[in-house]
């Protein structure tokens, strides 16, 4: 199959399940700012990052190896699933072990963080091994899935049981055994493993791999979450509360980066050896920096009526956070799109070194800027943390594959999002309507042609 067309097919199916499970999890944004307060809904928020935080480095990144690994022409995908299998077993009697050295220490939910931990490093693994065996529509079909029943169980948890943080949590759970169940069952996974087909040799390769990833995990969730604990430490829980919620609006950005970066990830391994790569990477950031731009700015065109119907007068607040949190998950998806050239060249230093470097400046920036700024200082930190990583791997990544970025798409851009940010602070009414409108037209205006020019080369190839 044609490279460009097979990208092109799996970003349909990747978006298929980004929005369908985005769009669940973010028009449920109602329910939870109206039956939580926003203490709880900081906790909650608190509790998930926490997961994200340990994931890494209880499962030793072994999920990721699984992916990488199985894409090599050559690999025993059985033995690999094995080993990621077992990883995951023992990474499980680590979690409880956190567990209660959480409890001893006085923390609270500290049960549903080691199961919450445990459930998601399943979910993973068996993600990650059917993406990587070509099971794009099972992958999609289980995002789906995980965020409809997650959704349902808070439904029933929040409104009629009343359940509060507890029924929040819970849902999760459920989610997460369902879908994994799901998973097991259709892609038949308990056929894949074997405790024969485990292979020490195998094993110190994926290692060898995977576990430079996790400083490197460590590093992004420092650059991209410990904002939540500073603004715990400083300002309270409340407001990490009104963060949370501005951090659920980015995420219409996030499901168009995630319909596109997942199907990335896979191209970018198997292009990666061809001998026109250079071109196809320039190609592909080029059409990706123009979506992402469009996204931003549709998102800041409707963000204040979007935020009158999203969520209750105790959070509308947040939407003041929300331009900056846009930015900043703008130059993740740029980092992110970079650091993929380390993973197909198999040198994961390089996204340690490059993530650390962010983490450093996020923290520091965190400790300076909140006190002074309050939650855009928050805000800001992780913006210009990612953008220092994005730079460095952009410049870094030229050994690997010399990328061509368009200068003037990028400067353009940036000088429409911040004429559309002085316009949502500034005015007001139909003022604020016009030339939101102007500015939303110079947007399309900028960044239709080389896009509807891809699409459409894509659909004669299709």
């Amino acid at each position: 199959m044609d490279k460009y067309k097979k990208l092109f097919n799996n970003s349909i199916a990747f978006a298929i399940g980004n929005l369908g499970s985005k769009l669940i999890t973010f028009f449920m944004l109602p329910l939870y700012t109206y039956k939580l307060t926003t203490s709880d809904y900081g906790t909650s928020d608190l509790v998930q990052t926490t997961v994200s935080m340990l994931l890494p480095i209880v499962s030793l990144n072994i999920f990721d190896a699984v992916l990488r690994f199985v894409m090599d022409d050559d690999s025993n995908n059985k033995e690999i699933f094995t080993i990621g299998c077992i990883i995951s077993n023992i990474s499980s009697l680590f979690a409880i072990v956190i567990s209660v050295l959480l409890f001893f220490f006085g923390t609270s939910y500290s049960l549903y963080v080691a199961i919450i931990l445990i459930l998601q490093s399943y979910q993973s693994l068996f993600s990650q091994y059917i993406k990587a065996i070509g099971k794009v529509r099972d992958f999609a079909i289980n995002g789906i899935l995980l965020s409809f029943i997650t959704a349902i169980c808070n439904i029933i948890m929040l409104v009629p049981m009343n359940l509060g943080i507890t029924g929040y949590l819970l849902s999760i759970i459920i989610g997460l055994v369902c879908s994994s169940v799901f998973l097991v069952i259709k892609c038949n996974l308990i056929k894949e493993y074997d405790y024969k087909y485990f292979n020490f040799s195998t094993l110190r390769e994926m290692f060898k791999y995977s576990i430079p990833l996790i400083p490197n995990s460590v590093a992004w969730f420092a650059t991209n979450a410990i904002n939540r604990y500073f603004i715990l430490y400083i300002i309270g829980t409340t407001a990490n509360g009104i963060y949370a919620v501005a951090n659920k609006i980015p995420t219409l950005l996030s499901v168009l980066n995630s319909i596109f970066f997942q199907s990335w990830q896979l191209s970018a391994i198997e292009e990666f050896n061809s001998s026109d790569k250079e071109l196809y990477y320039s190609k592909v950031f080029s059409v990706y920096l123009n979506f992402l731009f469009l996204g931003v700015s549709g998102i800041m065109y409707i963000l204040k009526p979007i935020m009158t119907i999203l969520v209750s007068d105790q959070f509308y607040s947040a939407w003041k956070y929300v331009p900056l949190l846009l930015l900043t998950v703008l130059y993740s998806s740029f980092s992110s799109f970079f650091g993929q050239y380390y993973i197909a060249a198999k040198r994961t230093n390089g996204i340690f070194f490059t993530t650390l470097m962010g983490a450093f400046c996020n923290i520091l920036l965190n400790s300076v800027l909140i006190r002074k700024f309050g939650l855009n200082g928050a805000a800001l930190s992780s913006t210009l943390s990612f953008l220092i990583i994005w730079i460095i791997r952009w410049i870094n990544t030229r050994k690997i594959v010399a990328t061509k970025v368009k200068l003037n798409d990028l400067i353009l851009n940036h000088l429409v999002f911040f004429f559309q940010y002085w316009i949502l602070f500034s005015f007001s009414g139909t003022s604020f309507f016009i030339l939101s409108s102007i500015a939303m037209f110079v947007s399309i205006f900028i960044n239709s042609k080389v896009i509807l020019k891809i699409v459409n080369n894509l659909l004669k190839k299709v």
